[in-house]
């Protein structure tokens, strides 16, 4: 009996990965991205562990291989669309360094997703939640990952630590906040010349209509929209990629709760 119990859970994990690596690598093919086998093996051993520590704390409520492939990797790796330079991707060992902050990452998407896929990225995962930063840090053991720093603190705290603020090339969100709330969280991390990025849903017209003013207080402008959509796994996205043009006022982000309590208008 220990056997066939043994073997039946050889067969799911054997399962899960062979699911997980068909979507992946059409989500990779669709992106027009070429990303190394090892990188896709690190995936998969990511993805198991989301699966398995979902077990014990809520981190996804989507853990079958398929569609947390599409809905998590792909849907993070789409990022890339905005992100990548001239010449992407370059050859290897020649990777461009760059720092970037995922705030409100929670098991890690897209941070950490787009860390497998760029070496050379300097990731800081900021994640108030404990236990959230607890399975991060397990994940960055298992991988042995290298320049991935975690963050267990409210966004606005460290937006105002002279660390972190206006020190990433890149800050990164998604689903987290509406947009203004989010843009007071990102743009003060950002340095002068870098972008934000706003993952979001595909109506966001009357968001960034109601982001204009926090938009001017903070310092950015928004410098490109890119809607993508993956038939059938992913449904309409919306990129968003705003420009920091000026540095933020001292004044923000403000203590923490406030954003949300009384966002920026």
């Amino acid at each position: 009996m220990a056997s066939g119990r043994g073997g039946g859970i050889v067969k799911a994990m054997e399962d899960f990965e062979q699911v997980f690596l068909q979507v992946l690598r059409e989500g990779i093919a669709w992106l027009g991205w070429d990303l190394p086998e090892p990188a896709q093996e690190a995936m998969v051993r990511y993805a198991r562990m989301v699966q398995e520590w979902n077990e014990r704390i809520n981190l996804t409520a989507i853990i079958e291989p398929g569609a947390m492939a599409a809905r998590h990797f792909i849907d993070s790796l789409t990022a890339l669309t905005v992100l990548r330079e001239p010449g992407w991707p370059p050859a290897p060992g020649q990777w461009p360094a760059r720092r970037l902050a995922d705030v409100g990452t929670g098991a890690g998407f897209p941070g950490l997703v787009l860390k497998l896929a760029w070496p050379t990225l300097e990731v800081s995962l900021i994640e108030s939640v404990g236990k959230k930063a607890r399975f991060l840090e397990a994940v960055v053991h298992a991988l042995g990952l290298e320049g991935v720093r975690i963050l267990a603190r409210r966004a606005e705290e460290v937006g105002q630590d002279p660390m972190h603020r206006e020190r990433y090339d890149y800050a990164i969100a998604r689903a987290v906040a509406d947009l203004p709330v989010l843009l007071e969280y990102l743009l003060p991390l950002v340095r002068v010349g870098g972008a934000a990025v706003a993952m979001k849903g595909a109506e966001i017209e009357e968001e960034i209509e109601v982001a204009r003013g926090a938009l001017e207080r903070l310092g950015g402008r928004l410098r490109e929209r890119r809607d993508l959509a993956w038939p059938p796994h992913l449904s309409r996205r919306a990129l968003l990629v705003f420009e920091k043009i000026a540095p933020t006022p001292p004044a923000y982000p403000r203590r923490p709760g406030m954003p949300e309590k009384r966002p920026l208008r």
